[in-house]
C-alpha cells in the first residue's frame, strides 16, 4: 500500500488540507488506531510518518540489513492499515508496532539463515560538536561494542536491545517476547558480563558499566 498522497488544489482547499494533517497530528495514537480502522488514509499516514523511524532503527538492529529492515517496515505498516481493528490496547501503539516488527522480522531472518541479528550501537551516532580527534575514537569504541554485541546468543542481543536502545521494563521485556521476568533478569545478567569482558579485552574498560 502507498501513502496516499494529494495533488496542487486551490487555496481553501490547500488551507482545509493543511488543517486536516494538523488536526491528525494533535489525535493519540490510539486515536489514530481507532481511525484507521475505519479506513482514515489521513489517519495512516500521521501514524506512519510518527512511528516509521522508530521501527525502521528497530528492525535494522535485530536483522543488521538496512533493505530488509527497509522491506520489513512497509510490511509493518500495511499490517496496521489492514489489521487495525483488531487493536486491543493491551499495550501502547508504539508497542504494538514493535512486537508486529518482531515478528515479522525473525519470520524473514528464519527464511534467511545466512542473515545475522546484528546490534547497531547508539554512540555511532556522530555529535556534530565532535572535534575529528573526538569522533573518531567515537566511531571506534562504536565499532567495538557492535563487534562485541554481535558475539551474544540471539536471545541475549533481543533482550539488550529492548532494555537499553528501547527503554523497557524487566515486565515489559518478559511480555513482550513471552519469558518470565527471571529469564529476562537472566539473560541481561550475563549479556552484560559477556559485553563487560569482551570491552575490557579490547581496552574499554567500564564502557558498558
Amino acid at each position: 500500500m502507498q501513502i496516499a498522497r494529494r495533488s496542487s488544489s486551490p487555496a481553501t482547499s490547500k488551507t482545509s488540507t493543511r488543517s486536516d494533517a494538523e488536526n491528525a497530528a494533535r489525535i493519540s495514537d490510539r486515536g489514530l488506531v481507532d481511525l484507521i480502522a475505519d479506513g482514515d488514509r489521513r489517519a495512516f499516514e500521521t501514524l506512519y510518518l510518527r512511528h516509521r523511524s522508530h521501527v525502521f532503527r528497530y528492525l535494522i538492529r535485530l536483522t543488521g540489513n538496512d533493505s530488509l529492515a527497509e522491506e520489513i517496515a512497509n510490511d509493518v505498516f500495511l499490517e496496521v492499515w489492514r489489521n487495525a481493528h483488531r487493536f486491543e490496547a493491551k499495550s501502547q501503539v508504539a508497542t504494538w508496532l514493535l512486537a508486529i516488527a518482531r515478528y515479522k522480522a525473525l519470520s524473514a531472518l528464519r527464511r534467511r539463515s545466512e542473515a545475522q541479528i546484528d546490534e547497531d550501537a547508539v554512540a555511532a551516532i556522530a555529535d556534530p560538536a565532535d572535534d575529528p580527534e573526538t569522533a573518531t575514537d567515537r566511531q571506534r569504541r562504536s565499532a567495538i561494542l557492535k563487534k562485541c554485541l554481535t558475539q551474544l546468543p540471539a536471545a541475549q542481543r533481543e533482550v539488550i536491545d529492548l532494555v537499553y536502545y528501547q527503554d523497557k521494563s524487566v515486565q515489559e521485556v518478559a511480555g513482550f517476547i513471552g519469558v518470565p521476568a527471571n529469564t529476562v533478569k537472566t539473560r541481561t545478567f550475563y549479556a552484560r558480563n559477556r559485553i563487560a569482558g569482551l570491552l575490557n579485552e579490547a581496552g574499554l574498560h567500564g564502557a558498558f558499566a
